[in-house]
C-alpha cells in the first residue's frame, strides 16, 4: 500500500546559518532528520525533494525589490534584514526551496499522489511581510503556498491553521481584505510581534476571514483541543475549505525556552488529529503542513514525530481521550472570540 503523507526534506535547509547561539538553527532539522531515521517511521512515508520557488511564484506574496534584496545576500558571509533575522551565503537558495518545498507538497497533494504532506523546511515564513523579513522568516512560504494553490488549481476557499507561538504577522496581512483565504491563529499575546488581537478581524471583503484567539500562557492540551473543538471546527463547518494549510510552530512545547505554553507531544498528536478529522470532512483530507518555530530540540522532535504519525494514521494517542475542564481564561476568550465572529460564521 502506497504512503498517504509525503515529507519534503533536503539537506540546504541546514545550510542557512544563523549562529551557533541562534534559536533558529540548523541543529532544528538535525534533529527531525534524525527522527526520520527510526525504525517504526521506516516505509510510511514518501519522500519529497523540493525546487526553487521562481520569482513570479515568490512575488504571488513579496515585492520584487524585496526578493532582489535577498538574492543579493548569495554567497556573502553575514547579512542582517532585522536584528532576528540573518543570512548566510547559502540562504537564498534554502529560502527558494523553503518556498518550493511547500509548493512540491501542494501539487503531491492536489494531484492525489499523497493525501497529506508535511515540508520540513527552514528557514520558517509566517512572519515574513511583502516587502521585508523580520523574526527568523524570509519568505513567506504558506502564504506563498496559498496563492499559488488557487492560481494554479482555481481553489476558491483554503484555510490556514497557524498554531505557533507567535502570532504570524505576515500571513495574517498577506490575506487581510481577501475571502478566500480563512487565516486561524492561536498565539500567545502580548508578545512578539505584537499583532494578533480578537479585534483584528479582515476589512472590506476578508471582514471574518481572520480569526484570532490570544492567549496569556500556560495553556496546554485540553485548552488548545477545546479551543480547535469551539472556534474552529463550526467554523470550517461553514467555510468548507477545499485545502488546509497548516502552520506548525512547536514553540508551545512545554519546556520551549521561547514560550510559556503547555502542550506535549501528545497535545500536538491531538491537534493533528482533529485537523485531519476537519479535513476528511472539507477536502478529501487534503493537509499541507509547514514547519515554523520550536526551539527546545528534544521537544521539537517528539512533538514533530507525534504530528508526522497522526498524519500517516499511526497514531501515537490511546483510545481514550482526555476530557479535562478547560481553564477559566480559555473559555474567556473563545466566548469572546464567538461574540466578535458569530456574526460571519452562523455554526458558532
Amino acid at each position: 500500500m502506497k504512503p498517504k503523507t509525503a515529507v519534503v526534506t533536503d539537506d540546504i535547509y541546514l545550510k542557512h546559518f544563523t549562529g551557533e547561539s541562534h534559536p533558529e538553527s540548523h541543529h532544528r532539522l538535525e534533529v527531525i532528520y534524525d527522527m526520520l531515521q527510526d525504525e517504526d517511521m521506516q516505509g510510511i512515508f514518501k519522500e519529497l525533494s523540493p525546487r526553487p520557488a521562481t520569482q513570479a511564484e515568490l512575488e504571488l506574496n513579496h515585492s520584487l525589490d524585496y526578493i532582489h534584496q535577498v538574492a543579493s545576500t548569495a554567497g556573502r558571509s553575514v547579512c542582517s534584514l532585522d536584528p532576528d533575522t540573518t543570512t548566510s551565503p547559502l540562504s537564498w537558495e534554502a529560502a527558494q526551496k523553503a518556498a518550493g518545498g511547500v509548493l512540491v507538497g501542494i501539487d503531491a497533494v492536489m494531484g492525489g499522489e499523497v493525501e497529506n504532506c508535511f515540508a520540513l523546511v527552514r528557514p520558517p515564513g509566517h512572519h515574513a511581510e511583502k516587502s521585508r523579513g523580520m523574526g527568523f522568516c524570509l519568505f513567506n512560504n504558506i502564504a506563498i503556498g496559498a496563492d499559488y494553490a488557487r492560481q494554479k488549481y482555481d481553489l476558491e476557499r483554503i484555510l490556514i491553521v497557524d498554531w505557533d507561538l507567535h502570532h504570524g504577522n505576515g500571513t495574517q496581512n498577506a490575506f487581510y481584505q481577501d475571502s478566500q483565504v480563512l487565516f486561524f491563529s492561536t498565539h500567545q499575546y502580548p508578545y512578539y510581534p505584537g499583532s494578533g488581537s480578537i479585534s483584528e478581524k479582515g476589512e472590506k471583503e476578508g471582514q471574518g476571514f481572520t480569526v484570532n484567539v490570544p492567549l496569556p500562557g500556560g495553556q496546554g492540551d485540553e485548552d488548545f483541543g477545546g479551543i480547535y473543538r469551539e472556534l474552529l471546527q463550526p467554523i470550517v463547518s461553514d467555510f468548507k475549505p477545499q485545502l488546509i494549510l497548516l502552520s506548525a510552530g512547536y514553540d508551545i512545547y512545554f519546556q520551549d525556552p521561547l514560550g510559556a505554553m503547555d502542550v506535549t507531544p501528545e497535545g500536538f498528536a491531538s491537534l493533528a488529529s482533529l485537523i485531519m478529522a476537519l479535513a476528511h470532512s472539507s477536502c478529501q483530507g487534503k493537509v499541507v503542513v509547514t514547519l515554523e518555530g520550536g526551539y527546545h530540540l528534544k521537544g521539537l522532535r517528539d512533538s514533530v514525530k507525534a504530528t508526522l504519525k497522526e498524519l500517516a494514521g499511526d497514531s501515537l494517542l490511546s483510545g481514550t481521550k482526555k476530557t479535562g475542564k478547560l481553564s477559566g481564561t480559555t473559555e474567556r476568550v473563545i466566548n469572546e472570540v464567538k461574540g466578535v465572529h458569530k456574526a460571519f460564521w452562523p455554526s458558532l
